[in-house]
């Protein structure tokens, strides 16, 4: 078993789209993150009618590693639905790419799965090129 499966393995238990409640739906999309250390976390979507609250699977794998490791810096990542991503997809929302790129600038080298049956990837900065922030970082 490769790391691509062992990260679907462990983020497919986290997708079982659920309504909350009529404003609130999650489980519907769910992502996997390897950290700098090798450890697996996990994510699922969480969306509320209010737009607020929102938190993409991406971000709360995220989170889930910084809270239980204090880590900020991934290796891997990979998204999707029901399926594995296929053809260009699993791809990072906009919101998601700023976020990985502010939480550390190391994660511009986040290989992120677009492909599974082929494990195709892209780098995070290739998604973002000319990043407002590499400024801030280099000063720093």
């Amino acid at each position: 078993m490769d790391i691509w499966e062992e990260m679907y393995l462990k983020a497919k238990e986290e997708y079982h789209p659920e309504e909350i409640s009529p404003f609130i739906q999650a489980h519907h999309v769910v992502a996997a993150i390897q950290s700098e250390s090798g450890k697996i976390f996990v994510g699922f979507c969480i969306e509320g009618a209010c737009g607020v609250m929102n938190l993409c699977a991406e971000r709360v794998a995220a989170l889930n590693m910084y809270v239980n490791t204090g880590e900020t810096k991934i290796k891997r990542l990979m998204a999707f639905r029901n399926e594995p991503p296929t053809n260009n997809g699993g791809m990072p929302c906009g919101a998601c790419r700023e976020f990985l790129m502010q939480l550390n600038y190391e994660n511009r080298n986040i290989e992120i799965l677009t492909d599974y049956e082929n494990r195709k990837t892209v780098l995070l900065k290739d998604l973002v090129p000319n990043w407002w922030g590499e400024k801030r970082y280099n000063k720093n």
